[in-house]
C-alpha cells in the first residue's frame, strides 16, 4: 500500500483524525493565505472601491465554488466507502465516472456563471461605481471553472484514500505562485482587479497538475479505458450523494447573497468592512473544514468496513477536538483581529475608519459563536459519511430560510449591526437539524448491527 494512503478502519480515532486533518488544515491555511493576499493587495493598492468590488463578487464566487465542492465531495464519499471495503475495481470505476460527471458539470457551471453574472450583480443591488470591477473579476474566475473543478475532484480522490499531504503540498505551491503573480500583475503590470483574478486561476492550475502527477503514482488507481465508460449504476450512486450536497451549498450561497444584498444598501464603507471580515471567514473555519473532510473519510471508510462502533467514537472525538480548536481560534481573532484586518483596509482611505469598525464588530460576533459553526461541520460531515446527502440538504434548506428571515428582519429592529447575527442564527438552526439527523441515522445503524 502506498505510504501516502491512510486506512482509517484501525487505530485510535482521535489520532487518526488529527493526523489526517492537520495537513488539510495547513493546506487550507495556505489557500486562505492567497485569498487574503488577493484582498490585501487589492485593498491597499487599488483602494476601498476595489475592495468593495471583491465583496460584491464574493458570494457569487462562493456559490460557484460550493457547487463544485458539493459535487466532488459527494463523489469522494462513495470512493472512501469502496476503499474501506477493499473493492478497488469498483473504486476505479467510481473515479472514472466521477471524472465524466465533473467534466460535464464544469462546462455547464462555467456557461451559467458567464451568462447570469450581470443579472446576479444587479439583483444584489451592487453599487454602480463598483459594478464594472466586480463584473470583470467574476468573468475571469468563471472562465477558470474547469481548472477549479479539476483540482477539487483530484483533491477529493486523494482525501478519500486518506491522503491529506498531497493537497497540502498543492496548496503550498499554489499559494506561493498566487502571491508572486498578484504582486507582478497588480503592482508591476497594473492589471488592476483582473490581475488578482488571473493569478488565482493560474495558481489553481499548478495545484491541479501537481495532484494529477501524484495520483498517477498510485497503483490502485491505474485507470483503464473501461473505467471511463459511463456506468448507469455507478453514476446513479455518485449523483445520489453529489447533487444534494451541491444543492445544499447553493442554498447556503443564496442565503449569503441575501445578506450581501442588504449589506450593499449600507454604503461602500460598510461593504468594504464586511468584505474584509468575510475574507477572514475562511481562516475562522479553516480547521472546521479540515475536520469535516477527515470525519467524512473516517466515517465512510468504517461504514464500508462495517465498523459501526468506531464511527460513534470517532465522531465524538472529532467534536471534542473541534470545540477546543474553535475556542482557540476565536480567542486569537478577538486579540489580533484589528491587526489582521488592517492588512486589508488602506489607512489613507477616507472611509477606512468606518470600514475598520464594521469589520471588527462583525469579526468579534463570529469569533464568539465559532463553536456552533465547528459542531455544524463535524456533524454534517458525519451524516454525509454515513451515505445520506439528503438530510444535510434539508439542513441547508433550513439554513437558507433562517438567513433570509434574519437578513430581512434583524436590520429593521437593530439597525445595520443586526446583520452581523444573521450568520450565527443560520448556524444554530442548521445544528438543530443535523443533531437530530445524526442521532436517527446512528440509531438505525445500531439496530441493523444488532439484527445482523
Amino acid at each position: 500500500m502506498e505510504k501516502r494512503i491512510q486506512v482509517m478502519t484501525e487505530g485510535g480515532s482521535a489520532a487518526l483524525l488529527l493526523r489526517f486533518a492537520l495537513p488539510l488544515m495547513l493546506g487550507n491555511v495556505f489557500q486562505q493565505l492567497y485569498t487574503m493576499v488577493d484582498t490585501a493587495i487589492v485593498g491597499k493598492a487599488l483602494g476601498v472601491g476595489a475592495l468593495a468590488a471583491l465583496g460584491a463578487a464574493d458570494w457569487l464566487c462562493w456559490m460557484m465554488l460550493s457547487l463544485i465542492q458539493g459535487l466532488t465531495q459527494g463523489c469522494s464519499v462513495l470512493m472512501a466507502r469502496e476503499f474501506g471495503a477493499g473493492r478497488y475495481e469498483r473504486l476505479r470505476k467510481c473515479v472514472g465516472n466521477s471524472v465524466l460527471l465533473c467534466a460535464v458539470a464544469a462546462v455547464i457551471f462555467g456557461l451559467l456563471g458567464e451568462g447570469f453574472l450581470i443579472s446576479a450583480l444587479r439583483l444584489l443591488e451592487t453599487p454602480e461605481e463598483i459594478l464594472p470591477m466586480a463584473r470583470l473579476y467574476l468573468r475571469i474566475i468563471f472562465a477558470g471553472v474547469p481548472v477549479v473543478m479539476s483540482y477539487n475532484l483530484l483533491a477529493a480522490v486523494l482525501r478519500s484514500l486518506g491522503d491529506g499531504k498531497t493537497p497540502l503540498l498543492a496548496m503550498i505551491i499554489a499559494s506561493c505562485v498566487n502571491i508572486a503573480l498578484d504582486l507582478l500583475f497588480v503592482l508591476v503590470f497594473h492589471w488592476g482587479i483582473a490581475g488578482a483574478a488571473i493569478a488565482t486561476v493560474l495558481a489553481q492550475l499548478l495545484s491541479t497538475l501537481f495532484c494529477l502527477r501524484q495520483l498517477g503514482t498510485l497503483d490502485i488507481l491505474q485507470l483503464s479505458r473501461e473505467d471511463f465508460c459511463p456506468d448507469r449504476q455507478t453514476l446513479k450512486r455518485v449523483l445520489a450523494l453529489s447533487w444534494p450536497m451541491a444543492f445544499q451549498n447553493v442554498l447556503i450561497s443564496v442565503g449569503g447573497m441575501a445578506i450581501q444584498r442588504v449589506v450593499n444598501t449600507f454604503g461602500v464603507a460598510f461593504i468594504a468592512g464586511f468584505t474584509a471580515t468575510n475574507k477572514l471567514y475562511g481562516l475562522l473555519e479553516v480547521a472546521a473544514t479540515s475536520y469535516g473532510y477527515a470525519v467524512t473519510t473516517y466515517v465512510s471508510q468504517n461504514l464500508g468496513a462495517g465498523k459501526i462502533g468506531r464511527i460513534r467514537s470517532g465522531v465524538r472525538s472529532a467534536n471534542v477536538i473541534a470545540f477546543f480548536t474553535s475556542l482557540l481560534i476565536g480567542a486569537a481573532m478577538l486579540v489580533f483581529g484589528r491587526l489582521i484586518l488592517s492588512c486589508f483596509i488602506s489607512a489613507s482611505a477616507a472611509e477606512a475608519e468606518n470600514a475598520m469598525a464594521v469589520a471588527y464588530r462583525y469579526l468579534a460576533v463570529m469569533s464568539i459563536f465559532l463553536p456552533i459553526l465547528y459542531y455544524l461541520h463535524v456533524t454534517r460531515s458525519a451524516v454525509l459519511g454515513l451515505g445520506n446527502a439528503v438530510l444535510p440538504m434539508f439542513a441547508g434548506i433550513f439554513d437558507f430560510i433562517v438567513r433570509i428571515v434574519a437578513a430581512v428582519l434583524l436590520p429593521l429592529y437593530f439597525g445595520e449591526q443586526g446583520i452581523y447575527f444573521a450568520e450565527v442564527l443560520a448556524w444554530l438552526g442548521t445544528d438543530a437539524v443535523l443533531f437530530v439527523s445524526y442521532l436517527r441515522l446512528m440509531r438505525r445503524l445500531r439496530r441493523g448491527e444488532h439484527a445482523g
